[in-house]
């Protein structure tokens, strides 16, 4: 299929898909004409899945490029749950990565992107399990909150909802709250608090989008009985930018690099497939809009203003898209007289950024500084510029959340540029820059987000803006712009951020896990950082009962923002065995309390964020008794379990594959390989017989989990072992220990049920399901009404040495402080040494 014309208001996002996300749009004249296009059609399309990267960015790309819908996607979580490919954060820091990501791949699939409030909690294996830990209610409230938000004229979604139990709960469970919602969003009795907002809203349909992954195969898939199904040739060669809609898809898709999902694009024919699931059937199964008006005529009084869109694309000069502007001036005026509320601003919001793109009108408000406090004052510089023949008048600015309005009255003269400067005024109780979802304390199945109308919304909100009031033609026109932060970079050129409003000063507990098992008070350390100049107060560090912390505040003073200071408590812990949380809080001359840790996540492909969480670590005594291996760790896919061994009193050294040889593995005693290390690290498996050959020499190799795919070598193990997807989600699943009296369960520490207390998210993943004799599985545990898992813990003499297979998820627990994943990890590294062995009961 060959289309002439396509929406692509985001190609400056495909050419720099590497640069910053602030960077403003240049749009050229097909992509002007496009966003022409896009303005004369009034249909929607809501996709709805679980996860980021559950969406199919074909159809997305499809609906919104090929039909011009307006098209987004809701993901019922955050990916919180998931793993890192590219670093080490987790749990909420991933999830706020992951956000970032689906942000990223809808500007360049044209998508909008929403989500719920519910918590990535881990891998679920049926719907009933995620509704339990979910409050579904809530859940569920989103999605309708998002229907009456988005008011969409049919939904797709990802899962079926009739086949619980055969794929993630998290899956089916977004398939049934959709296929429920769909019946509630019109209801007004469900829900009512959200109706002073939004109106209730009657989707025309709702469709299953079957693949191959549904059916299991290829050739089960096209096999499959398709009559019944909506089929849409999604094989679209756009060919004023020289991509097909599936290389569109693969680029957006690879915008998910923390789960290292690159895809490479294809081209040529290709089809998706609808099952309608409810609503009114379809007659052309290839129009699923069918018996929906998604022309301005669905709007009292939009009839004129279709026509004179339609008007203005037959004329559109590609040569001069400025010739436009008189009949969209005089649009605009149409569609900002209607009385609607749900498309008139989204109409409004087009039709402006198409003028400004047709004049080439270049409103930039930048920042002197990336960072201000609250009740700071923030310098902007501003460039303004018409490089049209259409006369304009820069009437005023509005700087916000101030509210301060700045007369200008300055002609904008072609090409010509103004510029200017203001001042902002942020207020004493401005809210910090940071993720809205993680304002308030979540429980393990739901963010909680107090406001109703920040339900959903996708990335961070920035108050700190102008509103550039400028006259065309006689007629006043507002345009908004962002404060953003702008700079040079030798390497990469321009480079942008978003202006964040940071705390007066934060602090953050050095060692995020600390061990006080030999009684002894230790020195701990406390980094205070300035958010702005001249900055005074007291730090404390606030304990449990029983633990004691000297001195009782540490005064200090910083004279630079940005500047940091370390400072050491020493802190003793008491007789009995005790963990506790430990608080960092920062006191300052004003009277103002300050407990929270900022946290800067910075990745190239994503905008940098940050999160603000509160300052606290986890301080233990326990009954831990370690030994004195030397630990050399190769990093897979990230984690922090290094950092883990280090506080444990190991000395741990990273290597590299690259780094493997004879020589240097014997200056150590124990090999760790971290997790997904042969998934991520192609290089290793060429050093796989080094490290058997380290374990048949009397030393130990410890393999933490990977995923079963061609990457794993033949060679991981010293005898026939087969990972497979057995796992077990329910994180206080019983765990019968197989061979009570084997070492690794005795030896230094003695391993209890007590210890696979209090485990996080889950218990492991991936284990082996065939394995050979000569491995000795340790533990046995499974999900409710499943069989009996026994590859969680797998040892083998090997030579003279010990080789272990480990799935326990040790990366999500010693983070978290679980105290009996210390205990058992100790224990497998003390397993390494003959004497060791014989002097074990």
């Amino acid at each position: 299929m060959l289309k002439k014309s396509t929406l692509f208001i985001f190609t400056f996002f495909l050419l720099f898909q590497h640069s910053y996300a602030q960077k403003p749009q240049k749009p050229n004249a097909a992509e002007i004409y496009n966003q022409i296009q896009k303005l004369n059609f009034l249909g929607s399309v809501l996709y709805i899945a679980a996860h980021p990267d559950d969406e199919n960015t074909r159809l997305i790309s499809y609906f919104s490029n090929e039909k011009m819908a307006r098209t987004a996607y809701l993901s019922l979580t955050r990916g919180d749950g998931g793993q890192n490919l590219i670093g080490p954060e987790l749990r909420e820091l991933l999830g706020v990565i992951r956000t970032q990501e689906l942000i990223e791949a809808r500007k360049i699939d044209g998508g909008e992107q929403f989500f719920s409030r519910a918590n990535d909690f881990g891998f679920s294996k049926n719907p009933e399990e995620t509704f339990e830990i979910w409050d579904k209610e809530k859940v569920l409230a989103d999605v309708v909150w998002t229907i009456r938000k988005f008011q969409p004229d049919v939904i797709i979604n990802r899962f079926d909802h009739r086949s619980p139990g055969t794929t993630h709960g998290h899956h089916t469970a977004s398939a049934m709250l959709s296929v429920e919602a769909f019946d509630l969003s019109n209801n007004t009795e469900r829900f009512p608090e959200q109706l002073q907002w939004y109106t209730p809203w009657q989707c025309k349909r709702v469709f299953f989008n079957p693949s191959v992954w549904f059916y299991g195969s290829q050739e089960k898939f096209d096999s499959a009985d398709k009559s019944n199904f909506s089929t849409l040739e999604t094989g679209v060669y756009y060919s004023d930018l020289g991509l097909s809609n599936q290389e569109i898809a693969a680029l957006s898709r690879s915008c998910h690099k923390s789960q290292g999902f690159g895809s490479t694009g294809s081209r040529g024919q290709d089809k998706e497939y609808l099952e309608l699931i409810n609503g009114e059937p379809l007659k052309d199964k290839t129009n699923i809009f069918e018996g929906i008006d998604t022309s301005w005529n669905r709007i009292e009084g939009g009839k004129a203003i279709g026509k004179a869109i339609t008007n203005i694309q037959e004329r559109f000069n590609y040569s001069n898209p400025s010739a436009s502007i008189p009949a969209l001036i005089k649009t605009y005026q149409m569609i900002e007289a209607l009385d609607e509320n749900h498309w008139k601003p989204i109409k409004l919001n087009e039709i402006k950024n198409i003028i400004a793109s047709c004049a080439g009108l270049y409103l930039e408000a930048v920042a002197s500084e990336d960072q201000a406090t609250p009740g700071s004052t923030v310098k902007i510089k501003i460039e303004a510029i018409n490089r049209s023949a259409i006369p304009m008048e820069l009437k005023s600015i509005t700087s916000f959340p101030d509210k301060n309005n700045t007369d200008i009255n300055k002609a904008l003269e072609f090409n010509n540029t103004q510029n200017l400067s203001v001042n902002i005024q942020l207020p004493e109780n401005m809210s910090y820059s940071q993720p809205n979802w993680l304002k308030e304390k979540p429980t393990t199945g739901m963010y909680q987000v107090s406001d109703q109308k920040t339900i959903g919304i996708a990335d961070i909100i920035r108050d700190v803006k102008l509103e550039f009031n400028i006259t065309i033609n006689g007629i006043s026109i507002p345009f908004e712009r962002v404060v953003v932060y702008k700079f040079n970079d030798k390497v990469k050129g321009e480079m942008y951020n978003f202006l964040d409003v940071v705390p007066e000063v934060s602090s953050k507990i050095i060692d995020q896990i600390s061990f006080f098992n030999d009684g002894n008070k230790k020195k701990m350390a406390v980094i205070v950082k300035a958010g702005k100049d001249n900055i005074k107060g007291e730090l404390m560090l606030e304990l449990g009962d029983n633990w004691n912390v000297f001195p009782p505040y540490i005064p200090f003073s910083l004279d630079q923002k940005d500047n940091e200071k370390t400072f050491y408590f020493d802190v003793t812990p008491p007789k009995e065995a005790s963990e506790i949380t430990a608080k960092s809080i920062v006191l300052l001359d004003n009277n103002k309390k300050q407990d929270k840790e900022q946290i800067m996540i910075n990745y190239d492909h994503i905008s940098k964020q940050q999160v603000l969480l509160p300052s606290e670590a986890k301080f233990k005594k326990l009954d831990l008794i370690t030994t004195n291996e030397r630990i050399g760790y190769i990093m897979g896919a990230g984690d922090n379990v290094p950092e883990c061994l280090s506080q444990m009193g190991y000395k741990v050294t990273l290597i590299t594959p690259e780094e493997i040889n004879t020589r240097y593995l014997n200056n150590f005693d124990v090999i760790i390989t971290g997790i997904r290390a042969y998934n991520t690290l192609p290089f290793l498996k060429t050093r796989q017989h080094l490290l058997l050959e380290f374990v048949k020499r009397g030393k130990t190799l410890i393999v933490q989990y990977n995923t079963p795919d061609r990457t794993i070598p033949a060679n991981i193990a010293p005898y026939p072992l087969t990972l497979s997807n057995d796992r077990v989600t329910d994180e206080n699943a019983t765990v019968e220990f197989l061979t009570p009296e084997h070492p690794i369960l005795n030896y230094p520490n003695q391993i209890t049920q007590k210890d696979f207390k209090g485990w996080t998210q889950e218990q492991g993943l991936y284990y082996p399901n065939v394995f050979d004799a000569a491995f000795t599985p340790i533990l046995s545990s499974h999900d409710k009404g499943e069989s009996p898992k026994k590859g969680a813990l797998l040892v083998a003499s090997y030579g003279k040495g010990q080789y272990i297979y480990t799935g326990l998820s040790l990366f999500r627990e010693l983070p978290e402080g679980v105290s009996g994943a210390y205990r058992l990890l100790a224990n497998m590294i003390a397993l390494k040494t003959p004497e060791t062995i014989e002097t074990q009961p």
